[in-house]
């Protein structure tokens, strides 16, 4: 495990910071009230540039301007809907053009390694917004047949509004991953975008304008949750909103938004996702692919496969073999051309990692590696792995969201299923057999909105993603994704009789 350093870095020097406005009506503005917030580099700890900073008044504005672009007959509304398509393609192609300044941008603010977001990040962003481009001109209603002389049809109709709340572990994904489907559906959106991450975002944003979207149409206010976030969920002019991240949060943009409006709610929240590996697993593949599961992205995944259960016969030769990846698990400054993991995103989520470690070790778990600080600067911590977990425990139970790996013992399949389901959350799980019996047996049992066996991570634009449980409402991606962007409305039409 190497130290932070530059030495084998890609680049001389960082990219260059174009956007740090408020993006209102395709306009680049101040904020009102006149304030910035810094955002920090976490692989160094220091300021890459001050963001101006939105709140109530930005958002007033911000969705008024969406309002507008929404109105009825205006140029959002009568566009044909193959025209959406074709603006989201341009949006992608302009993507496609700047990925490199994009995957460099995003390593920057978020520190994840430059080529996961070259060869990840922005290629699933790309996938995302050509797929919804796809979408624009098939939403279709359907004909009833309704008893009596009538004629009856249902139209899929745009909800309105959206106000839309990225996190920072995947910005350009999850911006992809609201934006598209909404602007598939013929929707206006204000968003607000993670204080710790918003320079890619804005980025996308003067792209959009550049693509042709009118004003109005996307909007995009940096600012922090409480003030900005809560800004959105309580306006009474916002239909929908939709928001990424904590649980603890989650249910705060849920009671603001019955409280306001009753505007309509999709989240997608916390997990502590089941990794469950069987005694006839491909012993080698399931410790890379668990590997994978937990450590991808830092740790920072909401779909972690951050609980591994392990047959007790494979069980000792499991951990002994994940141990040693571990260990040779490389951190490094992101831009490093062998940089497996990068720095977590920022101080608060560095002490909240480095707590819960400590938390680990208080309360009996064996640390096998890792829990400590790698280098002097930045937000580095090396591959952590704890044995000797109980069902119990904290580090077992809360959402870590870092690159801390547990690893527990079972017996039965039985066994296993009720300990997968002994949590608050249902994000994700995965299966490692060679007996399809067994996959499906567990696929049936796990209550979690995505199962993958014998692999990890599968997040394709086509495949909905969600939660049970207190892992969130609603999905996102796939045809399912369009529902949350829809309202359906039934039209009866009297048909006239003829006297022969």
């Amino acid at each position: 495990m190497s130290e932070p350093a530059n030495k084998k870095a890609r680049f001389a020097s960082p990219p260059e910071v174009k956007y740090t406005q408020i993006f209102i009506n395709n306009e680049w503005v101040n904020s009102v009230s006149g304030k910035t917030f810094p955002t920090i580099n976490p692989s160094t700890g220091e300021k890459i540039c001050d963001v101006q900073e939105g709140d109530k008044a930005d958002i007033d504005i911000a969705v008024d301007a969406a309002c507008e672009a929404f109105k009825l007959g205006g140029t959002w509304r009568t566009m044909d809907a193959s025209k959406r398509g074709v603006l989201l393609n341009k949006l992608a192609d302009l993507i496609e053009r700047d990925h490199e300044y994009l995957a460099r941008l995003e390593t920057l603010d978020n520190g994840k390694p430059f080529k996961d977001a070259y060869n990840t990040d922005v290629v699933l962003a790309i996938k995302c917004y050509r797929y919804y481009a796809g979408w624009s001109d098939k939403i279709q209603g359907k004909t009833i047949p309704t008893d009596g002389n009538v004629f009856t049809f249902t139209r899929h109709e745009p909800v309105g509004v959206c106000a839309q709340i990225i996190p920072w572990n995947f910005p350009l994904v999850m911006q992809a991953w609201k934006l598209a489907p909404a602007l598939c559906c013929g929707n206006t959106i204000v968003m607000k975008v993670a204080e710790q991450t918003p320079l890619t975002a804005l980025y996308v944003a003067a792209l959009s304008k550049e693509a042709g979207f009118p004003p109005g149409v996307i909007n995009v206010v940096p600012g922090y949750g409480p003030t900005a976030g809560g800004a959105l969920t309580t306006h009474p002019k916002v239909d929908k909103v939709a928001f990424t991240g904590s649980t603890e949060v989650g249910r705060i943009v849920k009671q603001a938004a019955g409280a306001s409006n009753l505007k309509r709610v999709t989240l997608e929240l916390g997990g502590k996702s089941p990794n469950i590996v069987l005694a006839d697993a491909d012993l080698d593949h399931a410790v890379e692919t668990s590997h994978f599961a937990l450590f991808f992205n830092q740790g920072q995944c909401c779909c972690a496969g951050s609980r591994t259960f392990v047959h007790e016969s494979i069980y000792d030769e499991f951990v002994a073999k994940s141990i040693v990846r571990a260990k040779n698990r490389r951190v490094s400054h992101p831009e490093n051309n062998d940089c497996e993991q990068g720095p977590q995103v920022d101080q608060e989520q560095f002490d909240k990692i480095m707590g819960l470690i400590d938390v680990g070790k208080k309360e009996g778990a064996t640390l096998e590696c890792g829990g400590t600080r790698v280098g002097d600067k930045g937000y580095f911590i090396a591959p952590t792995i704890f044995t000797g977990v109980t069902d119990e425990m904290r580090i077992s139970q809360e959402e870590i969201f870092g690159p801390v790996m547990q690893i527990m013992k079972f017996s039965t399949i039985e066994e296993v299923i009720e300990r997968a389901n002994k949590t608050i959350y249902g994000l994700a799980a995965s299966i490692f057999t060679q007996n399809l019996d067994n996959a499906l047996t567990l696929a049936q049992g796990i209550r979690a909105g995505s199962i993958w066996v014998n692999c990890y991570d599968i997040l394709e634009a086509c495949n909905p993603f969600g939660g049970f449980k207190q892992s969130g409402n609603g999905r996102e991606l796939g045809e399912y994704g369009l529902q949350q962007y829809t309202e359906i409305k039934c039209v009866t039409i009297k048909v006239p009789q003829k006297n022969s």
